[in-house]
């Protein structure tokens, strides 16, 4: 059989151009080095990933010997070894009689009844006959129950064994005249779909039990219809389907797939109730919703409900009249932000609804009660905007939108846009509307205009939108012309636009001067990030609902967000503690690093502090968080100089040529681009393909025709590179975007002598590098901001094949685009460096390199990622030292780790990247590139104090913020508390209306959600005021800062191990005790024997405290190892531990703990951090030898 393996490369040019580096060299011609000076700088080049730093994780290469591994989880290595068998014996036994009696009915001890029925959900496993089995299942009839024929249990049900369920009467009280119930009725339960016989009351008590439906409901069945149900759900099981949707976002279809497989699992399919499980579940849910907004208490009942009743409402954000002081307008000017409210705005195109059903046929049940909006009014106005075209930015995104929405044909709704408070993530009541073709003004001006409605026109707002920059634009104009139901006038002014942080990196850099939310007074710490996470959430419910009907869909989406802001609300103290915790560290940092560059630039503070105030107070005034650029671009240069050959030849200066030298160099320079463009378009093209040759082929001939063109303008201009390319030896095969051009910047002195280029043709040519520096950067500036808008993008909405393809084609072109821009940089700056004597201080720009062509990150990010790097290091640096000290091998991977850290830190790694303790802020995006001026370098200076200015401002208002937001929590949460008692007490007992028990249901529940409420409130203000805690991580991440702390030996502080052993022990293995403990034991362990039973536990860690709730930890880690006590493993530990007693950190207390029975060996540290696990041999089985029972570690100060 001929076989022959065919190279398959991949589809993506991402990938293949990642894989070329590691695959080895390729068809194509390579580029040749350039000819300025000799150097080559093509390792410089662009190399076109998806992510700047996903350069910076490829994968490590595998350590050429095996690890040594732990168990992770040890209980379930014993269980494997020593358990599992026992364990399958114990479920087989299930399935015989075990120890159930055979004989006698322990029931009702009649002999004459075989005992041969088990119920599985009883305890016991006991056997009844059937008579007992009946009587005993009267108040569970769902129980399944098994009969022995005297080999096996066969599945049998109650219903076949007699039993028929009684509604309308007590549990055990038979009704005199019952009504039968219809054949084949079903109930779903947790445990499956039973088939039941049921009778309901037919008797004189007929009306107090009432009609059949309400007495299936009091029985704790909700029936699927009114008349003559056949169907039912029991609460239980529709409790727990409602929850598990909710948190697991699990589809009706599964849950309902899943009650079938409990029921049979053998292909035997029971009664299909699907289609009823649906609509028990959509009133359940709906029911719910109208229960919690207090809808049972309204004398108006579901009907009166108005608009957003429904929806939970943020307790921390500022309302009028609910939790703000009464003289709030009034506050100070350094007070005023404290009342500001921040909103969030977004679109999700991942919630899509296929055109399946309608509103006529599938209305909504509370459409627009609670988040949803009111839908029959906002579809009138789309109706009346027929001719409003998507958002752009000034990112380009609408390429993306237009990819992906563009084949939306077969769709209702192609997505939905959504507000929330920007802080708190809390989905704003009628803030949800759907889509219809991305994001068009109309939709998301009704959704903003929509949820405006609930909040106070007096309040100042920030609104942030990741499309801000267009939307804000005529937004007032919009807003008038919306229909009278959501129709608002806002105040300009009183309104802040600002852009997320993390999406203002996809703007331009003027957006991020003029809606930067670190630029903003008053903004904290907001980022406008928070409507990205309730996304996140519900994106689970994404391919159920796309298969809903409208009606379905919109009750889905209103129980999913409620649950979500119900979520919020329970957990908002926890997380604004953490907030204040965190906001209040970084105050002091902030301001201590504001002050320490203030004393720097004392002469200039006063004067930049002025300026951002100026700014903020009027945005058209000089801008001090950005550099201005100044200098010619290419189309100015050209121009220029054209205008200056054609006053030449009006003077009567004869032309050398009818093509000007101005035109002559700027052919140079085009045929140099269309070089570029083919050579990459060729490099992202290597597939192939038929039709990609033809293209390819055909723009080759078009560069050759300018390429012959040219050669016979240098015949004339430069002659010198005429004969520099007729020396140059012509590589096999060459391609023509590879051959070299030979401008005059790169031909040699002596070659442009004596004629070999026409006076004044290099000046010029420098000229145009210089603007071809400046525009290539302005341009490469723009595609990163491209680049970092379309990757979020895609991460965002892009979560299918076609969009995803649509996507990434999208972000390739673009990636092009930054490799041409780029390498125009870098041939441009490459001729200024050559005829500058390759001195980079006379070139007048910075080198770009490869590492430096990066999105734009902001300062405070890289810090965060500089503290993370820092961190992992040092997690890093104690695995290697405690491997180490237990004589473990270290692996390779962590030891070359730990080499690489140990290093100067001086340049770049073996690949030349720069390493992440190295990474700042990319200069590309710091100013105009510029190398040079006192005042360039003031401006860079004023730059980062403005910033560092904002940046200690936005953290003090974030502690007055977080500090304000906590005290409306609690009063936000007491109001609803009053709202509830209030419902309480207007309940009409007594009425002849209302039943006795309907009242007394409605005060119990009134008054258990004002408990609730309450109880809310007052764990609210135990959280405010509750000591600060400090984890394990939060320890670990403080240890990091005391490197530089002196070690104290234990013995300074009269430390002493207490170590109880067996009587048993080997003396050579206490010898091994003493060695190794000796270090964190200075004045020696004390031993004392004894033979008493010991736990079986296998290791114990306790906290040691000191100081301020910062804990001491001893750590004592045991394992059993595959070696014997005669050939002992060396354990050592360091002496002394980090403190320092100058912050007051005092051990004292006293620590005890046990190692379990089975322990070989055993290692006992005391330190501020836990210590790795040790990496022991894997034991094939214990060994019961005792090594330390008992160890007590008492400090005391001395």
């Amino acid at each position: 059989m001929y076989r022959e393996m065919i190279p398959i490369e991949p589809p993506s040019p991402i990938k293949r151009a990642c894989s070329s580096r590691t695959s080895g060299p390729t068809e194509e011609t390579p580029l040749p080095p350039p000819v300025w000076g000799g150097v080559d700088h093509s390792d410089e080049h662009y190399v076109m990933f998806e992510d700047e730093d996903e350069r910076d994780h490829e994968p490590r290469p595998p350590s050429p010997k095996p690890r040594n591994t732990l168990f992770s989880d040890p209980t379930l290595y014993y269980w494997k070894e020593y358990s599992r068998d026992r364990y399958l014996l114990e479920l087989l036994r299930h399935d015989g009689c075990g120890d159930a009696s055979q004989d006698l009915c322990p029931g009702c001890k009649n002999s004459t009844r075989s005992p041969a029925y088990r119920c599985r959900e009883c305890k016991g496993g006991v056997l009844f006959c059937r008579e007992c089995c009946v009587s005993r299942h009267l108040e569970n009839p769902l129980h399944i129950v098994d009969a022995w024929n005297g080999s096996l249990f066969v599945r049998t049900s109650l219903k076949a064994l007699g039993l028929r369920v009684q509604f309308g009467h007590p549990p055990g009280e038979y009704c005199a005249s019952p009504e039968a119930g219809r054949k084949g009725f079903a109930v779903l339960h947790n445990n499956g779909i039973h088939e039941v016989d049921v009778d309901f009351c037919g008797c004189e008590h007929r009306q107090r039990a009432g009609a059949l439906d309400t007495q299936l409901l009091r029985g704790g069945w909700y029936p699927a219809s009114e008349e003559r149900p056949q169907t039912c759900m029991t609460f239980e099981a529709l409790e727990l389907f409602h929850i598990v949707t909710l948190q697991a976002k699990m589809t009706m279809y599964d849950y309902y797939r899943s009650l079938e497989r409990l029921t049979r699992n053998d292909g035997v399919q029971p009664p299909d109730r699907y289609q009823v499980f649906i609509c028990i579940c959509r009133e359940y849910r709906h029911l719910l919703l109208l229960k919690r907004g207090g809808r049972g208490h309204d004398p108006g009942g579901a009907k009166a409900t108005k608009s957003g009743d429904l929806a939970v409402r943020c307790p921390a954000c500022p309302r009028p009249g609910v939790n703000l002081p009464d003289d709030w307008e009034m506050a100070s000017n350094e007070d005023k932000f404290l009342y500001i409210i921040f909103f969030a705005l977004d679109a999700c195109f991942r919630l899509k609804r296929l055109m399946i059903s309608s509103e006529l046929k599938d209305p909504g049940l509370g459409t627009g009660w609670a988040y949803m909006l009111e839908n029959t009014a906002f579809r009138e106005y789309l109706l009346t905007v027929t001719d409003q075209k998507e958002m752009t930015t000034c990112s380009g995104l609408a390429a993306l939108d237009y990819a992906n929405t563009k084949f939306s044909r077969g769709y209702s709704t192609t997505g939905v846009g959504m507000g929330v408070c920007a802080r708190h993530e809390f989905v704003q009541p009628n803030g949800v509307g759907d889509l219809q073709k991305g994001e068009r003004f109309a939709n998301m001006d009704y959704i903003f205009a929509s949820f405006l409605r609930y909040h106070d026109p007096l309040l100042f707002k920030f609104v942030s939108y990741d499309i801000v920059c267009i939307w804000w634009i005529h937004l007032m104009e919009r807003l008038k012309e919306l229909p009278p139901l959501v129709r608002c006038f806002l105040i300009l002014p009183m309104i802040c636009f600002v852009i997320p942080k993390m999406h203002i990196k996809g703007h331009g850099p003027g957006c991020g001067a003029l809606f930067s939310l670190n630029l903003k007074p008053g903004s904290g710490q907001t980022d406008g990030e928070g409507i990205e996470r309730p996304w996140s959430n519900i994106g689970g419910i994404a391919a159920s609902t796309r298969i809903m009907g409208p009606g379905a869909r919109h009750d889905t989406i209103d129980d999913h967000w409620s649950y979500w802001n119900w979520q919020k609300l329970v957990s908002l103290a926890s997380m604004l503690r953490k907030r204040l915790d965190n906001a209040r560290e970084q105050e002091v940092v902030q301001q201590e690093a504001l002050d320490s560059f203030s004393d720097q630039q004392q002469d200039r503070v006063e004067r930049w502090k002025a300026m951002v105030h100026d700014f903020e107070k009027d945005s058209s005034k000089k801008n001090p968080y950005e550099m201005v650029v100044v200098g010619l671009t290419e189309a100015q240069v050209r121009l220029q100089f054209q205008q200056e050959e054609e006053a030449a030849a009006r003077k009567g200066i004869p032309a050398k040529h009818r093509v000007t030298p101005s035109e002559f160099m700027t052919e140079c320079l085009d045929v140099e681009e269309e070089q570029r463009e083919v050579r990459v378009k060729a490099e992202l093209k290597k597939s192939k393909t038929t039709a990609q040759q033809i293209d390819m082929a055909a723009l080759r001939t078009k560069l050759l025709r300018r390429l012959d063109r040219l050669r016979k303008l240098q015949a004339t201009y430069c002659p010198g590179a005429i004969v520099a390319l007729e020396k140059r030896e012509a590589l096999e095969d060459e391609q023509p975007e590879n051959e070299p051009l030979f401008l005059p910047s790169a031909l040699s002195e002596a070659e442009r002598a004596d004629g070999g280029c026409v006076n004044g043709l290099l000046e010029m040519e420098l000229v145009m590098r210089d603007a071809q520096c400046r525009s290539a950067l302005v341009k490469l500036r723009n595609q990163l901001v491209i680049k970092g808008r379309f990757l979020n993008y895609k991460a965002l909405h892009a979560r299918h094949q076609g969009a995803t393809t649509r996507a990434r084609s999208i972000v390739n072109r673009n990636e092009l685009k930054i490799r041409l821009h780029s390498e125009k940089y870098q041939v441009a700056w490459n001729a200024l460096w050559v005829n500058a004597g390759q001195d980079e201080r006379l070139v007048g720009w910075k080198k770009l390199r490869k590492e430096d062509i990066r999105c734009m990150e902001d300062a405070e990010d890289l810090a965060a990622k500089e503290v993370k790097r820092r961190n992992a290091k040092a997690r890093r640096k104690r695995k290697y030292d405690e491997l180490i000290a237990h004589a473990v091998e270290v692996p390779a991977w962590l030891n070359a780790e730990e080499e690489e850290g140990d290093g100067d830190g001086e340049g770049d790694d073996a690949e030349g990247r720069v390493r992440e303790s190295r990474r700042e802020v990319s200069w590309i995006w710091m100013g105009a590139g510029m190398t040079g001026t006192d005042t360039e370098l003031e401006d860079a200076l004023r730059i980062e104090w403005a910033k560092a200015y904002a940046r200690a401002r936005r953290w003090k208002e974030e502690v007055r913020l977080l500090t304000e937001e906590f005290r409306r929590l609690p009063i936000s949460l007491e109001f609803e508390a009053d709202l509830w008692q209030e419902r309480a007490k207007a309940v009409p007992v007594g009425s002849s209306e209302l039943q006795d028990a309907y009242a007394q249901g409605m005060i119990a529940y009134a008054l258990k959600q004002e408990a609730l409420f309450r109880d809310i409130a007052a764990r609210a203000r135990q959280t405010e005021t509750a000591t600060k805690k400090v984890g394990t991580d939060a320890a670990r991440e403080e240890d990091n800062d005391d490197d530089d702390d002196g070690q104290v030996n234990l013995a300074l502080c009269g430390a002493r191990l207490c170590i109880e052993v067996n009587d048993k022990l080997p003396a050579v293995v206490q010898a091994q005790v003493v060695d190794a403990l000796a270090s964190v034991a200075p004045q020696g362990p004390a031993f004392h024997h004894s033979a008493a039973p010991l736990p079986d536990e296998i290791d114990t860690m306790a906290p040691l405290g000191y100081g301020e709730n910062q804990p001491w930890q001893l750590c004592v880690w045991a394992a059993a190892p595959a070696c014997t006590p005669h050939t002992p493993t060396p354990m050592t530990k360091s002496v002394g531990f980090p403190i320092s007693p100058a912050r007051g950190r005092t051990p004292f207390e006293r620590l005890s703990f046990t190692i379990g029975r089975n322990t070989a060996w055993a290692s006992v540290s005391v330190s501020r951090r836990r210590p790795l696990r040790p990496t022991w041999p894997t034991p094939l089985r214990p060994r019961p030898l005792v090594l330390v029972r008992r160890a007590e570690c008492v400090l005391t100060r001395q």
